[in-house]
């Protein structure tokens, strides 16, 4: 910035001026040109001086707008919030006045505009390749055009997806409204000076000092690099002087509340991204903490204190070290301070609670490639797909000895058949029987997978038919029967003398009494007793299928329906199972309208409960 001269200096330049002039009035026309010419140039760099400013102001806002704006078009896009992207694309271009904004794959494709007519993509692709700059500079040109236009391209980095652009297209020029009042301040002081330069002539020498100082200053400074302080005169010179010193402070004034306009604007736009960017991640069900070299924690939303069974106020500002305790984690947050390249390092850690055991994944990561100090650490309780997974392979175990069993006395019986039968009728038969049950099994658990699969996907539907209940009833009787003697188990069938026949689909309602029968048997000791009593009430029917077997505790009794879960009773474990059918049983009796529960103790046996609709045939 250029020093004011000195007044003495300037005083002296003045005096020599007027003193080569021995006749004031030979030369007023001389005096009357510098004089309006020192005007119209104070006018025209004034104005310019304004005009520039402002444009300058605007150029800074278009810059602050599109780095606030792809900062946040990052984070959108990286959660996939599309729609969130174009709303502040086209709230933005309203707000700030803009011609263009948009945002632009590598390919060309417009994921947001101003106009939707422009936007090509409906859905934000998963990720996309290549880099913007070489491909759609066509669009519009970059840099400041002729029509006062400025466009600005920022460039997005979108975490997981890949690269994009930010074209913004603002106007820039003031218009003249913006320059009318200083004009007319301009104008004013010309048409004072005029009239005091012809009715006041003894003055004139006065009134010409402020002006040829003014217009010294003008001319010999450089008022791109200097101050308006420093353009003020002596304001002994006359009003002109005073006038001029008094439109340098409301013009200094004017900048400085340009500028503090500008700065609030700003921080108002900051605390509000602010407040969207905190509300949003504590939305998350991620724990997110931001770690500094030091390994202090900048920031953690809600979910990594809930997961981590804190306050966050603990976490902010505090050493991790005793916080996260894993040593795997904190060399993983030590590796990507030291080593800032965009990997991250995933670290799977179980921690035991005061009232359970969980597991927790760190997914540990540099922020940003050019502050390496800045670790991302994202927290997820992963125990329920652990305990999914472990129940999951506990089936696929179970299944396979399931199924095994079944398709071995198959081929044991078919041998026995062709062996001894071929001679001999009555073992024939005893094999088919036996061979014809085991099918049956085998049938049923293939049908309780497809029913699950069913049920997850939510496309298992109902066929109903005629369903004779007395016909199902003896059969079931017939199926268990040996099954129970072969164990030593008394099984009982207590049922009404008319059965009705109802509406139902014949083959779920069958598979959910086997399922219920079956686990009676399976889990009643030698010596037990299996009771199946069924009760006709006015638009249901009622079946209990009570046992004597191992019972179950309270903490089972509220699981036992979920699908693959076993009770962790050692007897339990010990039988063979797959953990899905009482949770097909339920189901398929819950589409009927009906439902299943259960009464049970531990060594006091088990009584579940069916009832269905009876919904009697025509």
């Amino acid at each position: 910035m250029a020093e004011r001269l000195p007044v003495r200096t300037l005083a002296q330049r003045l005096r020599s001026f007027v003193r080569s002039r021995t006749s004031l009035a030979s030369v007023g026309i001389f005096v009357a040109a510098i004089f309006f010419a020192s005007m119209g140039t104070t006018a025209w760099w004034a104005i310019r001086s304004q005009t520039q400013s402002l444009k300058q102001g605007r150029l800074e806002q278009v810059a602050s707008i599109g780095q606030v704006l792809s900062q946040t078009a990052e984070i959108m896009m990286a959660n996939n919030e599309l729609s969130a992207v174009r709303r502040i694309v086209s709230e933005t271009s309203q707000t700030y006045n803009l011609k263009h904004c948009r945002i632009v794959l590598p390919s060309g494709q417009v994921v947001a505009d101003i106009d939707p007519k422009q936007i090509a993509l409906a859905d934000l692709p998963g990720t996309w390749t290549g880099s913007v700059p070489g491909k759609w500079g066509q669009i519009l040109e970059t840099g400041q055009g002729k029509e006062g236009l400025v466009t600005e391209v920022f460039d997005l980095r979108v975490p997981g997806r890949g690269e994009a652009a930010l074209v913004i297209t603002a106007p820039i020029n003031p218009g003249a409204a913006a320059s009318w009042p200083l004009q007319v301040k301009i104008g004013s002081i010309s048409v004072g000076a005029l009239i005091a330069l012809l009715l006041l002539h003894h003055n004139m020498q006065m009134r010409a000092r402020a002006i040829l100082a003014v217009r010294q200053i003008l001319l010999e400074q450089d008022l791109e690099r200097m101050s308006l302080a420093a353009m003020e005169v002596d304001p002994r010179w006359g009003r002109e002087a005073q006038a001029w010193n008094t439109l340098i402070r409301q013009t200094e004034q004017q900048r400085e509340q340009l500028a503090r306009r500008r700065t609030g604007e700003s921080l108002q736009d900051i605390r509000a991204n602010n407040s969207d960017l905190s509300a949003a991640c504590n939305a998350l069900w991620q724990g997110l903490i931001l770690v500094d070299k030091d390994l202090r924690a900048k920031y953690a939303n809600g979910a990594a204190a809930v997961l981590l069974q804190t306050d966050i106020a603990k976490i902010l500002g505090t050493d991790v070290t005793a916080l996260l305790g894993d040593q795997e984690v904190l060399d993983a947050i030590r590796t990507a301070i030291d080593q800032p390249m965009r990997r991250r390092t995933i670290v799977e850690v179980e921690r035991v609670g005061e009232h359970a055991t969980s597991v927790l994944r760190f997914v540990v990561r540099p922020v940003r490639r050019e502050d390496p100090g800045v670790v991302m650490i994202v927290v997820e309780d992963i125990t329920q797909q652990r305990i999914a997974d472990k129940s999951r392979g506990a089936f696929i175990a179970n299944a396979t000895h399931e199924l095994r069993a079944p398709l071995t006395n198959i081929r044991l019986y078919v041998e026995t058949a062709l062996d001894e039968g071929a001679h001999d009728n009555a073992v024939q038969a005893d094999c088919l029987n036996v061979i014809n049950q085991e099918a049956h099994r085998l049938e049923r658990m293939v049908a309780d997978v497809l029913s699950v699969a069913q049920i997850e996907a939510g496309t298992l539907q109902l066929k109903r038919d005629d369903v004779n209940l007395a016909q199902v009833f003896g059969d079931l009787e017939h199926d268990y029967v040996l099954q129970a003697s072969d164990k030593e188990i008394e099984l009982a069938f207590d049922l009404p003398p008319n059965l009705p026949v109802i509406q139902a689909d014949r083959d779920k309602v069958i598979a959910g009494l086997h399922n219920l029968l079956s686990n009676a048997l399976k889990y009643t000791p030698a010596g037990g007793k299996v009771t199946v009593a069924v009760a006709i009430e006015p638009q249901q029917i009622v079946v209990e299928v009570t046992d004597t077997g191992i019972g179950i505790s309270d903490e089972d009794t509220g699981r036992i329906f979920e699908k693959f879960y076993r009770a962790h009773d050692r007897r339990v474990l010990d039988v063979s199972g797959s953990g899905l059918g009482l949770a097909i049983a339920r189901e398929v009796i819950r589409l009927h309208g009906g439902d299943i529960t259960v009464q049970s103790a531990p060594d006091k046996g088990s009584t579940f409960t069916l009832v269905l609709p009876t919904m009697e045939a025509a």
